[in-house]
């Protein structure tokens, strides 16, 4: 393929900071590799939309990100629904989008290397999925969270200390001291129902929490979303639920049901959903997957049985 113009948009905070010379990295290798490259940085995430919205406008192939999801997620937000393809070396805690598409997730100077030779090629076609609150909406990549993941992000959110992982991890222990069941109207697909439960997910790809694999059929070019509910948990039903996950036996558990749709209704009183890690807001959230919005020169992690999914 002949040279590409492409914009490439650094997170100088990824992995709280201990990762700030990746993005110079990979801007020389995509120059090494002949590409015209535009090299994005800024001190905030408003002033990096604004600045790659406005090169984006200038025209270009592919935004690449460096960092991790929150990284992701500006990315698919920007180019999904258009012709700009999507590159990701990730440099997060989680990566979580990054482990749907494939990449590398902890070697950023693997997850580079790929990105060149995946350059030479033309991108794959995937989903994305779109979150409306009010009138506003947002894409995301992965996975919106709106039950106790997203308890703890808010938590981790508000904390000061400690960073990176730990501070989640944090989060994670003190949400679980106080941890209460929350009330939910879900409408899957026109089906509505009341649950009393822990969580409430709803994914593109496999996994959250850093590679939590929560929905393991997934695939993200299927059409589909995988969407999880676990019922009421006691503190010790819920640790042995994370055990489970773990092991990968979950899902054989009664308290855990997976449905697969294209469009979920959340409702719950003082609960905020998160995408890909960033709030959105307080419930209620409609959740809808957008087949083939979105163009990524990955190698795409589990496929579809290439059976496309009935129009929507």
């Amino acid at each position: 393929m002949p040279p590409l113009r492409l914009v490439v948009a650094v997170n100088p905070t990824s992995s709280a900071g201990r990762r700030r010379g990746v993005g110079d990295s990979v801007v020389a290798s995509l120059r090494a590799a002949g590409h015209a490259v535009v090299p994005l940085q800024e001190e905030s995430h408003a002033d990096l939309v604004d600045a790659v919205t406005a090169e984006l406008g200038r025209g270009a192939d592919v935004l690449v990100v460096v960092g991790g999801d929150g990284m992701v997620n500006l990315g698919v937000g920007l180019v999904a629904g258009t012709e700009v393809a999507l590159g990701v070396v990730p440099t997060g805690t989680g990566n979580d989008t990054a482990r749907a598409l494939g990449l590398p997730h902890d070697d950023a100077d693997a997850a580079t290397r790929l990105l060149v030779s995946l350059l030479e090629k033309p991108p794959t076609v995937v989903d994305a999925g779109r979150v409306t609150r009010g009138t506003e909406a947002t894409w995301f990549g992965c996975v919106v969270s709106a039950g106790f993941d997203a308890v703890v992000n808010e938590r981790a959110n508000r904390l000061r200390w400690p960073r990176g992982r730990r501070r989640y991890d944090l989060a994670l222990a003190l949400e679980l001291l106080a941890l209460r069941p929350l009330s939910y109207r879900l409408e899957i697909d026109g089906a509505a129902s009341e649950v009393r439960g822990t969580l409430v997910s709803v994914l593109n790809g496999q996994s959250f929490g850093g590679g939590m694999r929560v929905a393991p059929g997934a695939v993200v070019d299927d059409g589909l979303l995988d969407v999880l509910v676990v019922d009421r948990l006691t503190r010790l039903q819920f640790v042995r639920l994370f055990a489970k996950i773990a092991s990968g036996t979950h899902l054989a558990d009664p308290r855990v049901h997976l449905h697969r749709a294209r469009r979920v209704v959340i409702e719950s009183d003082d609960v905020v959903a998160y995408a890909d890690g960033e709030r959105v807001g307080t419930l209620p959230v409609t959740v809808e997957v957008v087949p083939g919005a979105l163009r990524v020169h990955a190698p795409v992690g589990p496929r579809s049985s290439g059976t496309p999914a009935p129009p929507a």
